[in-house]
């Protein structure tokens, strides 16, 4: 049953289109019940960050095609709009991708942590949806195992930096002395508690945190010593912030074209440089053509972003040749599941016979022979049908001189002379 890796990233395709693919966490449990019910599709796992959005499926022969099928109706995309952007890895390529994936090869931070843990959330997702099975669930657990040593072996996390990271350099680049600045930060997950960690770090004038949930704002807010405020307050404080930073799970647009433009208004003209890294986009487009407004948006970080990868490219080949490895090692269990295991059927048959020889013993007592009789029945004729075919192989490969065969099943039995087991 093959195994495929399908998605599109931030190397493939532009946000405007990541955007319209992603999944929210409300809705993935149905979209993997809906994927797993497709012809064909035996197990799914789907990947959704703001950098990509990928299906992991074991398929039967002939049905590869129905995934990416899949994904074009689910979001109202006709083939040709998406195919072009898309990227299939089968079998172990497949395999290989996951790995990379999930210990931050494959990102654009490269080495980046975050990823592992989305990749975990995924796993949960599919687990609690009931769409894993055996060899998908060995190749999660494989993948985290493989995702630890490669951070304990190499130092691809070392001097690491996040995309949250990356928005607070660039944000000091235009903004010298962020002790002066007053930030805005929309959201409440890890992504923004790691900006607001760095802004806390470089002693912001003021921070303000504006979420869905006020609590869940107030929560952040006061561990950094900011001010929360309700989503639903944000045109009211927008202009008080020359930097505002952004990510949230909103399928729409969260600050509008009309809300930085009064907000520029009541500021008198002073810019506002503002980050964007949320998919799907949670400003407006149109907000990057109104005068002194700076806006960047996920893909506008990769040179910032760049200048760092270039010292982690040789963890990176390192962390490769472990991945390398563990390919291997996933596939060979894999391809030891199709194999049929003559063990099973030796026991099996051996299992048969004993019943059979068992109720004739049996048998002997119920007609008054004594047990010792019924007892020298059973070890003797038991003794002789579990060996009489192998000893018939034998004396045929003895015949043919076939050494192969008898030395096999020397060591079968453990009886070859020339296997010492005694040290």
């Amino acid at each position: 049953m093959p195994l495929i890796a399908l998605g599109l990233n931030h190397l493939t395709a532009p946000v405007s289109l990541r955007e319209q693919v992603a999944f929210d966490a409300a809705v993935a449990p149905e979209a993997l019940g809906d994927l797993t019910r497709q012809p064909g599709v035996e197990e799914a796992m789907i990947l959704s960050t703001c950098n990509r959005t990928e299906l992991y499926c074991s398929v039967a022969e002939g049905f590869e095609a129905v995934p990416s099928q899949w994904l074009s109706r689910q979001h109202r995309l006709t083939p040709q709009r998406l195919d072009e952007f898309l990227y299939r890895h089968d079998e172990q390529d497949a395999v290989r991708h996951m790995f990379r994936v999930a210990t931050g090869l494959d990102s654009m931070v490269l080495g980046e942590p975050q990823i592992l843990g989305q990749v975990k959330d995924a796993y949960q997702q599919a687990r609690s949806a009931q769409t894993l099975r055996a060899p998908m669930e060995r190749l999660l657990q494989h993948t985290f195992a493989v995702a630890k040593r490669v951070r304990t072996d190499t130092r691809i996390g070392a001097h690491t930096v996040s995309v949250a990271y990356t928005a607070v350099r660039l944000a000091e680049q235009v903004f010298t002395d962020l002790r002066q600045a007053c930030v805005l930060l929309i959201g409440a997950g890890e992504t923004i508690e790691l900006a607001a960690r760095h802004l806390a770090d470089k002693q912001v004038r003021r921070l303000i945190v504006a979420n869905r949930t006020l609590e869940n704002a107030q929560e952040l807010a006061g561990r950094y010593a900011g001010y929360a405020i309700a989503l639903a307050d944000l045109p009211r404080h927008l202009a008080e912030a020359d930097i505002v930073i952004t990510s949230t799970a909103s399928r729409q647009p969260v600050v509008t074209r009309q809300m930085v433009a009064d907000a520029i208004a009541a500021r008198r003209r002073r810019p506002m440089f503002m980050v964007d890294i949320a998919v799907p986009r949670d400003v407006e487009p149109e907000v990057a053509s109104l005068d002194d407004v700076y806006l960047y948006g996920i893909d506008d970080l990769k040179q910032v972003i760049d200048e760092n990868r270039r010292s982690r490219e040789l963890a990176a080949r390192e962390a490769d040749a472990i991945i390398d490895l563990q390919v291997e090692r996933y596939m060979a269990w894999r391809r030891a599941l199709n194999l049929r295991n003559p063990a099973v059927d030796m026991r099996v048959a051996a299992e048969a016979q004993r019943d059979e020889v068992l109720a004739k013993a049996q048998a002997m007592l119920a007609k008054g022979r004594t047990a010792e009789e019924a007892l020298a029945f059973l070890a003797n004729t038991l003794t002789n049908k579990l060996l009489h075919t192998p000893s018939a192989r034998l004396r045929d490969a003895a015949m043919a001189g076939d050494l192969d065969l008898l030395h096999a099943a020397g060591r079968l039995y453990g009886l070859d002379p020339d296997d010492d087991h005694s040290a």
